[in-house]
């Protein structure tokens, strides 16, 4: 097999734009490169997404490395382990999230506390990312029963988005990252004590009760602060709906006719068009990546064990070969077509069921439509700032963090 350059540097430089650049320009099916000196080989489409998420061929837990896992997911959480003890694992988000109820519930605390928010602020400056931060935070720990105080609320919020801004980052963003993760550790373990110092109930009221019984795949509870890093895999995805949330008001401003129609949406499928092409649109995640399970061949290619695999979100979800005009911000896209899950793969691809495509998209996709039906009845302004959403810094958004003027 020949030898290729590393592309790390590229990758750092480039950020989001780095791999569809560098597909484009391939007229291959592929794209091989080296990330840190090992072989890798990038992927896109719904083929590469079923063969991507197929345990028999990418191990998925291997790639992640131990900043990511130091971050973002917590050593030896569900993302962190594979196969039998993966699966239950993820039995417990699923026990948390079929209840078509409960998510219904979620949204009516995202909207409450939203609005809640809303009457507080003064007229003038407001930060939209801090604040949606703030309100997710809250909405989170009312579904979860967290029994957190409004600081111990407001710092939840400021840890979790830490946590995503400097999970893949060097220096003190990172650093950051590590450290609000270990402080959110330490306060949700001793909540699972204190629960469990009471009876177990048959009857799971919380996502919070739900974690501290859960018995891994030996029968035995999990420990306290591995089960606090299983809820804060919960609670940490679904503050980082603050980035869409900034991105839902950056398409209302730059496309205000969407605003109308969303006013007008009584029934809610319109709001939830809109999220999903808030998330299509917006960049948030450039690529998961895995290890190739043993030597592989994919549409010819030739995958040696260990290599790199890289499946290419952001591009896919830009791909004129799946998408009709994909630079084009049109929510109808999802009111017309019935669009495929290996074609949207935002937060992973496959069936939840059966891959690592993550089970609380659905509380995704229900914040991010109350936010934007909120945000379409507010009135504001918006000042004069500085909206450059740059490609290069990952995870990114408007560099001003949105700014409204309430008159």
């Amino acid at each position: 097999m020949p030898s290729f350059s590393d592309s790390t540097v590229g990758l750092l430089t480039s950020g989001y734009a780095w791999l569809p650049n560098r597909m484009r320009v391939t007229s291959d099916i592929a794209f091989r490169t080296r990330l840190l000196g090992r072989q890798t080989i990038a992927l896109r489409g719904p083929e590469a997404v079923g063969f991507f998420y197929d345990e028999r061929h990418v191990l998925r837990t291997a790639a992640l490395p131990d900043p990511v896992l130091d971050t973002l997911f917590g050593q030896g959480a569900v993302d962190a382990v594979a196969g039998g003890a993966h699966r239950v694992r993820e039995e417990l988000f699923f026990a948390l999230l079929k209840d078509q109820t409960g998510i219904a519930a979620f949204g009516g605390h995202v909207t409450w506390r939203w609005r809640e928010a809303v009457a507080g602020w003064e007229r003038g400056r407001v930060v939209l990312f801090d604040e949606a931060a703030t309100v997710l935070a809250r909405a989170v720990c009312d579904w979860a029963g967290l029994p957190l105080s409004e600081a111990g609320t407001a710092a939840l919020a400021r840890d979790c988005t830490a946590m995503v801004d400097g999970f893949a980052s060097p220096g003190l963003r990172h650093l950051r990252a590590r450290r609000a993760r270990d402080r959110q550790e330490k306060v949700l373990a001793a909540l699972i004590v204190n629960v469990r110092d009471g009876p177990e109930v048959d009857a799971k009221k919380s996502a919070l009760e739900a974690v501290a019984w859960h018995r891994g795949a030996d029968g035995a509870l999990l420990a306290p602060r591995m089960a606090a890093a299983e809820l804060l895999n919960v609670i940490r995805p679904t503050v980082a709906i603050a980035w869409f949330a900034v991105f839902a008001a950056h398409a209302l401003y730059r496309r205000p006719h969407h605003r109308d129609r969303l006013n007008s949406d009584t029934e809610g499928a319109y709001a939830e068009a809109f999220a999903h092409e808030v998330r299509r649109f917006y960049p948030f995640t450039p690529f998961v990546g895995g290890l190739a399970a043993r030597d592989l061949t994919w549409r010819g290619k030739e995958i040696r064990k260990g290599s790199l695999i890289l499946l290419d979100i952001y591009g896919q979800n830009h791909d004129p070969g799946l998408w009709e005009h994909p630079y084009r911000f049109d929510p109808h896209r999802f009111i017309s077509a019935n669009v495929s899950l290996d074609h949207l793969i935002h937060q992973g691809g496959g069936d939840p069921a059966g891959s690592h495509r993550w089970p609380a998209e659905v509380i995704t996709v229900t914040a991010l439509a109350a936010f934007a039906a909120e945000l379409a009845r507010l009135d504001y302004e918006v000042p004069d700032q500085d909206l450059t959403i740059p490609l290069s810094r990952m995870p990114t958004a408007p560099r001003s963090g949105f700014v409204l003027n309430l008159p």
